[in-house]
């Protein structure tokens, strides 16, 4: 057996393990990193870690950080309420203002990963609020960020454009754009009917928050959540229909604009300005921020500190270690090259897509884009697909599963979620994932390898 093979059945033993036994996959997956890479890759210490995401690993711990601070201190509150003030009580439209700011945010240039951190923590405190979906909230922010990730002046379209010109491959940056943007929002547009857009909608406007049910079910589709911890423990009352309030009508519950609030907005301003605007890092700029609170106001910190996501961060850093594993034992180009030397251009288009699918919801989105676009270069030369179609099925395909709890946008909407069964809801991004995962690429195949394009 091959060592790439076999790195590949170890990550399958992993997924089983943590399923069946509860185990943190994270853990498991720090474990098989040992062991596969020292053993079979010959691998020392140092190489093994060369794939630890110590990135990743300061924006989730620096997010939930400064967000679990805006918590305590009622800041998370005060941004509820102005946001169901915005759109006059309509909850229903509050996943589409987060699908449009987080579309607007990777438009003008943000990062995908920032523009979630930004947008992710308030929209899931709103979603545990007003009993809306974390599923439904959590996927419209990422979709909504992918959904402007290829404009010409954003990071991503700004990758493959260059990766497209330094291949001499044909090239159209505004389909690109546009495939990009319109499959995001054809999948937002099903994630909302599916999970409870359509209740939120007869629920007409609400006057004030209540809690959301802990008794939705537990899958994509369920219309529900993740569940959440009542103060009775577990328990929480449904939405009440609430159609017959004006649409006029706000909040009834007013959130004071205490100093703490104060302090803590204008620290979430600069952490916007921060890194739309010059470019630092999201993690260590939150971080930075959380400090200041803390030193001001102590008692909010100590009980912030306990409500970092210590075991989200566990599982991702774990996974995406192993994964960097099989990187550096070159597994991820094992797999491409072996795809890429099939006879049949239309068959490997669509398993280069499949494959650009399944690493990118464990791994980097560009660094997958980057490795694949090359490999379809040989038959993209014989003339029988189209490349501009090719790269953008591409490049869809390796970024809408950027929603699996694996990924740097779907870690973060896990770790963002306040007070809900952590487990379950990275169950129900997990299933949804593979969805996309399953999904995707075989419909931008279809729509777009195909007939041809460019």
């Amino acid at each position: 057996m091959s060592p790439e093979l076999l790195s590949v059945l170890v990550l399958a033993v992993v997924f089983v393990i943590a399923t069946t036994r509860s185990v943190n996959m994270g853990a498991l997956a720090f474990a098989a990193a040992f062991g596969v890479g020292t053993l079979v890759a010959g691998l020392d210490a140092d190489g093994v870690f060369a794939g630890f995401p110590g990135d990743l690993f300061v924006v989730l711990v620096g997010v939930t950080y400064l967000f679990a601070l805006a918590r305590a201190n009622g800041t998370t509150d005060w941004l509820v309420h102005a946001a169901v003030r915005m759109v006059r009580g309509r909850v229903a439209l509050i996943p589409w203002v987060m699908f449009a700011l987080t579309g607007a945010l990777t438009a003008i240039g943000a990062v995908s990963p920032a523009a979630v951190a930004i947008v992710a923590p308030i929209a899931l405190s709103f979603a545990v609020r007003y009993g809306i979906s974390p599923l439904l909230m959590g996927a419209m922010v990422v979709h909504g960020a992918q959904a402007g990730g290829f404009s010409p002046i954003s990071i991503y379209g700004s990758i493959v454009n260059g990766i497209v010109e330094r291949e001499k491959l044909p090239g159209s940056e505004i389909t690109l754009f546009l495939a990009s943007l319109l499959a995001n929002l054809a999948i937002a547009a099903v994630v909302f009917a599916v999970c409870g857009g359509p209740k939120l909608w007869r629920q007409g406007t609400v006057a004030e928050p209540v809690a959301p049910s802990a008794k939705e079910d537990d899958e994509p589709g369920g219309g529900g959540g993740a569940g959440t911890r009542g103060s009775g423990g577990g328990g929480g009352t449904r939405t009440a229909p609430v159609s017959t309030l004006s649409r006029t009508d706000a909040p009834a519950v007013a959130v004071p604009l205490t100093a703490p609030v104060t302090a803590t907005l204008v620290c979430l301003a600069a952490l916007v300005v921060a890194v739309l605007g010059f470019d630092l890092d999201a993690g260590l700029t939150a971080i930075t921020l959380a400090v200041l609170l803390s030193t001001v106001w102590p008692a909010d910190s100590r009980r912030a500190v306990t409500e970092i996501a210590w075991p989200t961060v566990l599982l991702i850093c774990g996974v995406l270690t192993y994964v960097g594993v099989l990187d550096e034992m070159g597994t991820i180009t094992w797999a491409g090259e072996g795809v890429g030397g099939i006879g049949v251009p239309l068959l490997a288009a669509v398993l280069l897509c499949y494959i650009g699918a399944i690493v990118s919801a464990f791994a980097s989105s560009v660094g997958i884009m980057g490795a694949l676009i090359p490999l379809a270069v040989p038959f993209l030369a014989q003339g029988e697909i189209g490349a501009v179609g090719m790269v953008t099925a591409l490049a869809v395909s390796a970024t809408v599963v950027d929603v699996s709890p694996f990924s740097t946008n779907g870690a973060l909407v896990l770790a963002a979620a306040p007070d809900v069964d952590r487990e379950r809801f990275f169950r129900q991004l997990m299933t949804y994932g593979g969805i996309v995962v399953a999904a995707v690429p075989a419909v931008v195949w279809l729509v777009m390898v195909v007939p041809g394009w460019g």
